[in-house]
């Protein structure tokens, strides 16, 4: 009886290992770029197509932490943030998604925040939980690194995503990218908010709050 109820979880993980080992398959076959990036003192080899300031953003599909598909093509004509980090469970890349989150409220609500990794769909729900992040949507390129491969993201050998910040305008087209130099530094918060703010259509929250104190 125990090991018809462990079925499932068994099937599902073997199916995730099934894509793991196919992505790892498709790696030589990508662009390959290798003098953007480092860790520590030396360069990291991305994998995929780099995107640039103005290009049509690729489109992508990744899931939830229920493993429903997400595709970019879902937020059409809003402003989308996406940030982007190897692992949830390191120090930098717990900071930088709560900052972001802690960060919703302050923005229009014509802008969207995703935060993008490579971790199972179950740590991100884990650290999701703990942290009480649930302002922005946390999502997992693990099943077809899709969203990698597409942007330029992908670390050989390694299978984590490089620490980045994308920002799409509601017309589609890449605003703003940032390539962390180093992978064990931070983005930098503080350009990549105020060139989302700039992008939106509506009045933000502080423009209310001046707008009351003035009158």
């Amino acid at each position: 009886m125990m090991n018809i109820l462990k079925l499932p979880a068994i099937t599902l993980l073997s199916t995730i290992l099934a894509f793991s080992v196919n992505a790892e398959n498709s790696d030589v076959t990508l662009t390959e770029t290798t003098n953007l990036v480092m860790a520590g003192s030396k360069y990291v080899t991305l994998l995929g197509n780099q995107v640039n300031l103005g290009d049509d953003a690729p489109d992508f599909k990744v899931v939830t932490e229920s493993f429903s598909p997400v595709t970019l093509a879902e937020f059409k004509n809003k402003s989308i943030l996406i940030s982007v980090v190897p692992s949830l469970d390191t120090g930098v890349c717990s900071i930088q998604t709560k900052r972001f989150n802690e960060e919703v409220a302050n923005l229009p609500a014509d802008v969207v925040m995703l935060t993008i990794s490579n971790d199972l769909p179950f740590a991100q729900k884990r650290f999701c939980k703990t942290e009480k992040v649930d302002n922005i949507k946390v999502l997992s390129d693990a099943v077809w690194r899709d969203f990698g491969q597409n942007y330029g993201l992908l670390i050989k050998d390694m299978g984590l995503l490089t620490r980045a910040i994308f920002i799409i305008d509601s017309d589609g087209k890449i605003a703003y990218k940032e390539l962390v130099a180093n992978i064990s530094q931070h983005p930098d918060y503080d350009t990549a908010l105020t060139k989302l703010k700039s992008l939106s259509k509506l009045v933000q929250p502080t423009d209310v709050i001046k707008s009351e104190q003035a009158g």
